[in-house]
């Protein structure tokens, strides 16, 4: 939802410090790329709402690597461009901020214009913390907090700083511009350097670099390209699927876990128990063998037929968990995997109702505690008369025919 500036222009901007080996960096100062924008996102059960001051292209610097009494200085990343983008100061919560984060790196994930990993540092997130007596309009002094590549230690180093700046005002001392390193190992923040304000850096227009132009053209063709965003998504889910707030919300974290799921729904699948197979056999396997969804072997169709195979009582839930696993090992459609393992699910009532009385007929303080109301235990009956059939029994029609038998 920003604004987006049809004409920004680079300027330089101008420090000294070992990992920029110009002595300047590239940088959008007064002339942004993006402006005046918002974010909304979920806290617990509070919907939040933060502005987005600018998003502007700069260079990356070189990154120091602190040993002791010494540093080694690494530039393989040095002039690689990035994209930062600045919230404005509506957070009051480290739990806030994490979100925050999350919420902007699922969205680049569904742009698909980066993996949003903070370990390898495709992603990064510093934190400006500031404190102020409960009451003041005026925000105190900010420091900011870098090294933080993993959502958690957003939350670690946010909680820790705070509590470290509330001491220092309350011990009658001074908050400095500073910024400071997260050191995960021992869980605290540490000073790095003095914090510049905007006139320190001295910007100026770089006079080697022509202004950017955007056409409205090109904007509107942008925005036309633009994938269904999370939150679209996830309402949509809500209402077209009829999921609840937590399924559609898992579904929807990654665009490739959704995408993956309406396809299993456009195949024939019935909604809520493609969802359930998606969330717990799909997911589970991705985890498993450590892979994007897309590289499994249980394809879409595929796993709507194991689905329609069980709404047809063709073979039971806990056969049909095996046929997805085969299916995973060998690739082969639901129906031959049921005919080649043996699993297709016993209807034949005749055959059902001999299982029904051998287990009644061997449960006789069971049965009178059934009688008696103990409702429990028609599935101790279906589990009985379900391993006589070897698993194949159809569960619905066990319990129809144990209700009948017992006059139930």
């Amino acid at each position: 939802n920003c604004q987006i500036r049809e004409r920004s222009v680079f300027s330089r901007k101008n420090f000294f410090y070992p990992v920029l080996a110009n002595g300047y960096q590239i940088s959008q100062y007064d002339l942004p790329l993006c402006e005046h924008g918002t974010i909304s996102f979920k806290v617990g059960d509070q919907l939040k709402t933060v502005s987005i001051t600018r998003a502007h292209m700069e260079e990356d610097a070189g990154k120091s690597n602190h040993h002791g009494d010494y540093t080694l200085v690494n530039y393989n990343r040095a002039g690689i461009h990035f994209l930062e983008i600045v919230s404005g100061p509506d957070m009051t919560t480290a739990a806030e901020a994490a979100e925050y984060a999350r919420t902007i790196r699922q969205v680049v994930r569904y742009l698909d214009v980066c993996d949003g990993n903070l370990e390898e540092g495709s992603m990064r997130c510093d934190c400006n913390v500031s404190v102020k007596p409960i009451g003041r309009k005026e925000f105190g002094t900010k420091v900011e907090i870098k090294n933080i590549n993993s959502f958690r230690f957003v939350e670690k180093a946010i909680e820790y700083e705070y509590r470290r700046q509330v001491d220092v005002v309350e011990n009658g001392g001074t908050i400095f511009q500073q910024t400071y390193l997260w050191d995960a190992n021992k869980g605290v923040t540490a000073p790095m350097r003095s914090k510049e304000d905007a006139h320190d850096y001295r910007y100026f227009p770089d006079p080697d670099l022509t202004p950017v132009m955007v056409t409205r053209d090109w904007i509107d063709a942008a925005r036309m390209a633009l994938p269904e965003l999370p939150k679209a998504k996830l309402g949509r889910f809500k209402s077209q699927y009829g999921l609840s707030d937590e399924h559609a919300l898992l579904l929807t974290l990654e665009r490739q876990t959704a995408d993956y799921y309406e396809e299993v729904v456009s195949a024939g699948a019935d909604p809520k128990a493609a969802a359930g197979w998606v969330m717990n056999e799909v997911l589970r396997l991705v985890k498993e063998k450590r892979l994007d969804i897309t590289g499994i072997s249980v394809r879409p169709a595929g796993l709507a037929g194991i689905i329609k195979a069980v709404a047809a009582g063709t073979v039971s839930g806990q056969a049909a968990k095996q046929v997805f696993d085969k299916m995973e090992e060998t690739g082969a459609d639901a129906q031959s995997i049921i005919k080649e393992l043996g699993l297709e699910q016993v209807s034949d009532s005749g055959v059902l109702e001999a299982a029904v009385k051998q287990v009644i007929d061997a449960s006789p303080s069971e049965v009178e505690r059934l009688k008696a109301g103990d409702g429990k235990l028609t599935g101790y009956f279906v589990g009985q008369a379900m391993k006589l059939t070897g698993g194949k029994g159809n569960p619905k029609e066990i319990s129809s025919i144990l209700r009948r038998l017992l006059g139930l």
